[in-house]
């Protein structure tokens, strides 16, 4: 007989995009990735894992004074992004709001039907949206020109790849950027 599905509880079960269900407390605090019985691995992020995960701290900063957000969740973090993931590709996130299990570390956990490094290049490449769409309101037609041309330059494969490096996401002293 199958466990009951525990809402944000302890002993939560999530049921992933691929259709494997685990435990919320199978994840910790150091995951990003799960290797799951299914045989594929899943990005696995949580609301305590810093927005400087994917991108550089400068990048964080301007973000987070360019987008003013309306939600109770303070100011633009991983929360916002990981929203704007599940927004783009509905079924290939799941989340689950863990808050009432203090054992745990964290709120919220996100898994998706992607690996880290494939999640890494979609939360660049959906930046790269946002920044897009702030500088096309800009009255000035010379700065979105000079975002067209620099986006022409910019390969994200290649960011993520040097990004990775430099964060070093397996050892134990990853840091920002």
């Amino acid at each position: 007989m199958a466990e009951p599905r525990v809402p944000g509880g302890r002993g939560a079960t999530l049921d992933l995009p691929c259709g494997e269900s685990v435990k919320t407390r199978t994840f910790d605090m150091g995951m990003r990735e799960y290797d799951c019985d299914c045989g594929d691995s899943h990005a696995v992020v949580m609301d305590v894992h810093p927005p400087s995960r994917f991108v550089p701290e400068f990048l964080v900063d301007v973000l987070r004074e360019t987008i003013d957000t309306t939600d109770d969740h303070g100011e633009f973090g991983t929360m916002h992004l990981m929203g704007v993931v599940l927004e783009e590709f509905p079924e290939d996130v799941v989340s689950e709001d863990v808050a009432e299990d203090p054992d745990l570390g964290y709120a919220m956990v996100w898994v998706t039907d992607f690996d880290s490094r494939r999640l890494h290049e979609v939360v660049v490449e959906l930046i790269v949206e946002l920044m897009e769409h702030a500088v096309s309101h800009a009255a000035d037609d010379d700065a979105m020109s000079q975002f067209e041309a620099d986006m022409l330059n910019f390969d994200v494969s290649t960011f993520v790849e040097q990004y990775r490096r430099e964060r070093d996401f397996t050892g134990p002293h990853d840091r920002p950027a």
